[in-house]
């Protein structure tokens, strides 16, 4: 089972270097990410604009492009084919919706001052005692989770106590 963490930032900068630190844990294995997206709120007209890691228009063009190229050859038609399998394929990927909903995210980051982020992270499992340290450097305020009560209190300590050993770390000079 998947949990799902939305914390907000101040500002779109500090959100996509907590996006960038995710993917990098997750490509260290200390995290299983289902998702993960930057939600900024527009300081220009205060609109939700969503950040996606995956972009399912472009991979279904593409993998459309191969396809229908592929049956386009059989036919003697391998341009026409592949124009269709990629028009085919771009319709399907926007059709698509994997991970966190996106009306669910623009519901909570509506409460967003503009100019503020949030990241919406879907985990699958993480190394709690080593992941939660390195998200907390970066501070920010937990909005939403699907922990329990219980766990959710053990989340926040675990930031405080991240925070607090982060503070009392010595400084190289």
């Amino acid at each position: 089972m998947s949990n799902l963490f939305a914390i907000a930032y101040d500002d779109l900068a500090t959100a996509d270097e907590v996006r960038d630190k995710l993917l990098s844990l997750n490509r260290e294995r200390l995290v299983e990410l289902e998702d993960v997206v930057v939600v900024e709120r527009r300081a220009s007209d205060g609109k939700i604009k969503l950040h996606q890691a995956n972009n399912h228009v472009a991979t279904g063009a593409v993998g459309g492009a191969l396809w229908g190229s592929v049956i386009g050859l059989l036919f003697l038609v391998p341009f026409l084919g592949a124009a269709v399998g990629a028009a085919a394929g771009a319709a399907g990927g926007a059709a698509t919706d994997t991970g966190v909903d996106d009306g669910f995210m623009k519901e909570v980051s509506a409460n967003l001052k503009p100019g503020a982020a949030a990241v919406f992270v879907l985990v699958r499992t993480a190394a709690r005692d080593k992941v939660v340290p390195e998200i907390a450097k970066f501070g920010g305020q937990l909005l939403q989770t699907s922990l329990s009560k219980a766990d959710e209190e053990q989340l926040r300590e675990m930031v405080k106590d991240a925070l607090r050993e982060d503070d009392a770390a010595p400084v190289a000079s």
